[in-house]
């Protein structure tokens, strides 16, 4: 009777070098770690191919710095940002100093986008406006995305009792139209930027909730998880640890395309003159000082700047943050990754 171990051999596959591999891995024959590349990763390299995705970037980017170095930024005293790229003060009234200049003052060189109703240079308000516009779209994304999550996530892992009451709740969120809510919560806090916060906030959050919860319901099946529950991991660490990391993807989506969506309501509130006060260098408050000039009597001219500019602000941010949220959909689509492997392998 033989003591050796009995042994299989295979021949015909060299491990030490691979040449037919799925592209889907991403393998490099140059690579020094033997590994491949992960999900994020090829993301963001199908990101970065994106061309309208990019050009959405460039104008975000663009638009955020200007707006950020539009005026110096001083906390405490002590100045943050010491620049200040807008030539004039954004309440300036220019006529009373300069005589040649009056009320809707057409674009001239030195006043690239003219005068708006009160003497103000447009272009001045356009920029230190963008600090409102763009930030409250940033700020109510970050907190609606981070309370929909822990919310969706805690719902979706314990299931049962504890899902149908949250859940309930947020369908009675969805009950109420978003922007009939956040003109009823607007009309009670009254204007303002934090009062803005909170009237988009307060619908905003479901609908993170809801498509977390999805992801959570279907990635807490997995063997990862039931593993870490075997070995003792705590609830928290399962959820947050495991679970969300492997469910952000969705979320990530739905964020990128909500930052527009928040500008736009802002705008609108702002429109309708409940989002700031008058005078305010707000996107949507310009407009709604200038909605007046639309209409004009028999031989009147219509101040086609007032309103031009700051629609087309708002309108070239949100078509930006749109291409940016198609491209991360079709960077992190797992279907169309699979696809686009499967297709150019020979």
């Amino acid at each position: 009777m033989s003591t050796k171990r009995g042994r299989i051999r295979i021949t015909g596959f060299d491990t030490d070098r691979v040449t037919d591999r799925e592209r889907l891995s991403d393998w490099r024959e140059e690579a020094t770690t033997g590994g491949t590349d992960g999900r994020w990763k090829r993301a963001w390299r199908r990101f970065r191919e994106n061309r309208a995705a990019m050009l959405g970037v460039y104008t975000v980017a663009i638009m955020s710095l200007l707006a950020l170095f539009s005026q110096e930024v001083v906390v405490a005293g002590v100045p943050i940002q010491p620049f200040s790229i807008a030539p004039y003060e954004p309440g300036e009234i220019l006529y009373l100093q300069n005589p040649s200049l009056e009320r809707f003052n057409p674009p001239t060189l030195a006043h690239p986008m003219g005068l708006d109703a009160n003497g103000r240079d447009i272009f001045s308000r356009l920029l230190v406006g963008g600090r409102i516009s763009i930030s409250i779209g940033f700020v109510v994304v970050c907190i609606t995305a981070t309370i929909g999550m822990v919310y969706g996530a805690i719902a979706g892992y314990y299931g049962g009792w504890v899902d149908e009451v949250m859940m309930r709740f947020v369908d009675v969120i969805f009950a109420f139209p978003g922007l009939v809510l956040a003109l009823v919560i607007v009309a009670l806090l009254g204007g303002g930027y934090w009062p803005l916060v909170v009237a988009f906030t307060v619908p905003g959050w479901a609908s993170y909730a809801r498509l977390i919860r999805g992801e959570v319901l279907s990635v807490k099946e997995n063997e990862y998880v039931l593993a870490a529950q075997a070995l003792g991991a705590r609830d928290r660490s399962v959820i947050f640890r495991h679970i969300v990391p492997n469910a952000m993807a969705p979320l990530i989506v739905q964020a990128s395309l909500s930052i527009g969506t928040v500008v736009i309501g802002v705008a609108a509130l702002g429109f309708l003159g409940l989002g700031f006060p008058p005078g305010t260098p707000e996107w949507g408050t310009m407009l709604n000082q200038t909605r007046s000039t639309i209409i004009t009597g028999p031989g009147g001219t219509i101040p086609w700047w007032v309103t031009v500019f700051p629609g087309g602000a708002i309108f070239l941010f949100v078509m930006a943050m749109n291409m940016i949220g198609d491209g991360i959909n079709d960077a992190l689509d797992a279907q169309e990754i699979s696809a686009a492997g499967a297709g150019g392998t020979e």
